[in-house]
């Protein structure tokens, strides 16, 4: 009989591993298999008649290609569905308005993504007459429509899923057209070229999150792989590896300053706190070693400057997309 309780613990342990093993499988299952880009649907939306009336289409990879959903019907992601495509619906003042960079394209037998930075124009002879730079991206995690105001952008996306495991590295598909001049186009000025260059940019990392009293949601950075895609390619680069780094990286060869703590509100990261409000994942430091993450971030953009800047024309695109365990 003495033998029972510690057999009993080292069972449960066992259980409890098993159960946590099985949800990060599940996780990375999950943005392994939809990042094949070989499932695609859309949504139809008719645009309000004071801008146009046009119907557009928003696209997202999952369900079966041709398959359209029509009408004003706000993005509910599949269950299983973990990326989202920044392609949105939004209500603004009544005006019903659609954006979208996220394309499927032709690869071989099957798609692939592509992505880019447009401008999105708004035009009403004598009542609307707006420019506005749309920088093309897919993530992990949520972007709940519609769109109410265009006030505080980086504040509708929710970065992030729950991820304990501790991967090795994020491999990719790409071709890239790169390296446009910066548009400044925000809708209420005139575009406004910004005499630099653009480029794409991958994010691929670990946090260990935490909430305190107050509803702030505070961050350690676990492990790092960002890179930014700064040459064009006419061919497909097959297989292209991102590593993981865990721990502090400041004082590695490789260190760029992007790759740093995510502390500027105008490009840090947002999340929902357990109260319901959308509050800035606030970094604070390099997490030590061994520290188990929380969340996982991926994301794929054609433009690494804030909101309503990038290199008009700058194109991405991926396939193949997976997380190396």
């Amino acid at each position: 009989m003495r033998f029972l309780k510690p057999l009993g613990l080292s069972f449960l342990t066992f259980c409890m591993s098993a159960i946590v093993s099985h949800a990060q499988q599940d996780v990375i299952q999950a943005i392994n298999s939809y990042g094949t880009f070989d499932k695609w649907c859309s949504r139809e939306v008719k645009e309000s008649d004071l801008i146009g009336g046009q119907n557009k289409k928003l696209y997202e990879f999952y369900g079966n290609y041709g398959n359209t959903v029509t009408g004003k019907t706000p993005f509910n992601a599949p269950g299983g569905y973990l990326w989202r495509t920044n392609n949105v619906l939004a209500v603004v003042a009544g005006v019903t308005k659609t954006n979208n960079t996220v394309f499927p394209e032709k690869r071989g037998n099957g798609y692939c993504a592509r992505i880019e930075t447009h401008i999105e124009e708004v035009k009403v002879l004598g009542v609307v007459n707006m420019d506005v730079v749309c920088q093309g991206a897919i993530m992990i995690g949520k972007l709940p429509e519609p769109i109410t105001t265009t006030k505080d952008p980086m504040s509708k996306v929710l970065y992030g899923v729950p991820f304990t495991g501790r991967p090795q590295a994020l491999q990719f598909d790409y071709k890239a057209d790169v390296g446009n001049e910066v548009i400044r186009g925000t809708g209420f000025s005139k575009l406004q070229p910004m005499g630099y260059k653009d480029y794409a940019e991958v994010t691929f990392m670990l946090q260990k999150r935490w909430e305190d009293e107050e509803g702030n949601i505070h961050a350690l950075r676990v492990a790092t792989g960002i890179q930014r895609i700064t040459k064009s390619t006419e061919d497909w680069v097959n297989g292209y590896r991102i590593n993981l780094h865990y721990g502090d990286i400041t004082n590695e060869s490789f260190y760029k300053e992007y790759m740093g703590l995510k502390t500027n509100p105008e490009t840090a990261f947002r999340a929902k706190n357990s109260k319901g409000k959308v509050v800035i994942i606030q970094e604070e430091g390099w997490a030590p070693a061994g520290t188990q993450p929380t969340h996982m971030v991926l994301h794929f953009i054609t433009s690494c400057g804030k909101a309503f800047y990038g290199g008009v024309g700058n194109t991405l695109w991926l396939d193949n997309v997976k997380v190396i365990m």
